[in-house]
């Protein structure tokens, strides 16, 4: 028998996930082309590209991986919100602009493959394939991080099987993605959006008003590695002193935006240049009041819980929300509300990456390279069926229910960060860079991270295992190397490519 709190909650559930399939049945009926479908006809306001922009991209991290990490190591795991930060504001200030031009300028390019395609005049399509394939691989691995999320919020918040609560995440993800598209991703990640500030401002507030005792005797008594000093100092990890190469590697985390296909895919998405301003404003002020709080609810967690110490630190929030909205307030279908911010965290993201690669597979690898003459309805069909079979591949990577969230996460940002943000900048912004450099630049950064994190050659650990360096540190150094390299050694971009590429600066500037 379900308690009368559940039970709040429970609805607050239901209403939520209504609200999300009732706008993916209102953005299809909006929908009629792959335009439409992929890019919502360019049409994005200011607000909307700014929230759902920031909503794909933070995730479950956000509220369960970032929290969870410093709850169980200390502030010092805040250098990875700093480079997010300092990513996300030269992300919208450097690029958002330019690249919203160069894609309408080079052909009306639609996804990142095609703009690379189109970019550097490969009629070969061999950017167009390599960088699909990349895609593909690194969002499934991204993806399986959402639905995880959702799994563990799902079990932490009414008890159900793991398994039986991935499974109903990823349902309620594949509706609305399935029927809406872009419009439907973008106008949820909007209320999303919203939904995940408010509980991210509201919740601490409220705990912090609950603690017993000093604030810096219930974080010691919560049984932290070292000092209390420790566990505060940005200089320190699980206790142990931050060397620079750790600093350094965290911060490098900022260098994945301008190479994440989900987010770059809102800049060309707005509807005017004039838009760009002001949702560079919302964007850089909701990421770093966002970042601030979940970093807080880590801390406030400690003092909050005390000795009674969590089994999973990826749960602070679900649990602060539960014990001061249920236990404290009684106030759950409040508290079930701030939940589903959590829930709108992980959706906002597994639904721009179903549709992501929904795109690589239907517009850049069927349309562009298998079937040149496919109609827009025959696109449009192969898109949802590859929405169907990106979730389920999704589904089973993140059938552990022991995978952790910031692994999967960080091992997914790595490879995109590194494939794609060194070529992304190289071609809005150096005119040398040609398709040799292009393909050098993306294999390279791909293949890097995937030796570094995956391939035990340092004694039978990985290279990251053995040096805890992050591999975008290195994967982007290696990319940008390669592009520099091959575009030198080989013959330079023809002069209609020069032109568009002036044609696209100056208009942008």
């Amino acid at each position: 028998m379900l308690s009368l709190s559940t039970i709040a909650i429970l609805i607050a559930f239901v209403l939520y996930l209504v609200i999300l399939i009732g706008i993916g049945v209102w953005s299809m009926k909006k929908t009629s082309s792959t335009e439409d479908y992929f890019l919502g006809g360019r049409g994005l306001g200011g607000w909307v590209a700014a929230l759902s922009a920031q909503a794909s991209d933070m995730s479950g991290w956000l509220l369960m991986g970032l929290p969870g990490s410093v709850y169980a190591l200390g502030t010092g795991q805040a250098w990875i919100a700093i480079g997010l930060f300092i990513g996300t504001v030269c992300n919208w200030l450097f690029i958002s602009k330019r690249l919203r031009r160069y894609t309408i300028v080079a052909n009306n390019s639609m996804t990142l493959p095609e703009f690379f395609e189109n970019r550097f005049h490969d009629r070969k399509k061999i950017i167009l394939t390599i960088s699909s394939v990349v895609i593909v691989i690194f969002f499934l691995v991204y993806t399986a991080s959402a639905l995880a999320s959702g799994g563990k919020l799902f079990n932490a918040v009414f008890g159900i099987d793991y398994h039986v609560a991935l499974a109903i995440g990823a349902v309620v993800i594949l509706v609305y993605t399935f029927l809406g598209g872009f419009l439907a991703v973008c106008t949820t990640d909007f209320v999303q959006g919203l939904l995940m500030l408010v509980g991210l401002m509201v919740v601490p507030v409220c705990a912090y008003s609950f603690i017993d005792g000093s604030f810096e005797a219930q974080v010691t008594a919560s049984g932290i590695t070292g000092s209390y000093s420790d566990y505060m100092s940005l200089f320190s990890n699980g206790g142990k002193p931050y060397r620079f190469i750790d600093i350094l590697s965290q911060l490098a985390w900022g260098l994945g935006y301008c190479g994440m296909p989900h987010i770059l895919v809102r800049f060309m998405a707005i509807k005017s240049e004039k838009e760009i301003k002001k949702s560079s404003a919302v964007a850089i002020i909701w990421c770093f009041l966002s970042l601030v709080a979940a970093c807080i609810i880590g801390v406030l967690g400690r003092a909050y819980f005390g000795s009674d110490v969590l089994k999973d630190a990826e749960n602070v929030f679900i649990e602060m929300i539960n014990s001061v909205f249920n236990s404290k307030l009684a106030l759950p279908f409040i508290g079930g509300i701030f939940i589903c911010g959590i829930l709108a965290a992980i959706m906002s993201t597994a639904d721009s990456q179903l549709l992501v690669c929904a795109s690589s597979v239907s517009k850049d690898i069927y349309k562009n390279i298998i079937k040149p003459s496919a109609s827009d309805k025959k696109v449009l069909q192969i898109s949802r069926i590859t929405v169907i079979i990106v979730a389920v591949l999704a589904f089973i990577i993140a059938w552990n229910p022991e995978s952790s969230i910031m692994g999967l996460v960080s091992d997914a940002w790595a490879g995109l960060g590194s494939a794609f943000g060194p070529l992304v900048v190289a071609s809005l912004f150096w005119k040398r860079t040609n398709l040799y450099g292009a393909v050098a630049g993306i294999l390279s950064g791909g293949i890097t991270v995937i030796i570094w994190d995956y391939i035990p050659l340092a004694g039978g650990r990985t290279i990251y295992a053995a040096t805890g360096i992050y591999s975008l540190l290195v994967g982007f150094v290696v990319s940008f190397a390669f592009i520099i390299v091959a575009s030198l050694c080989t013959k330079a971009p023809g002069q209609d490519i020069v032109d568009e590429f002036e044609r696209a600066k100056k208009e942008a500037d």
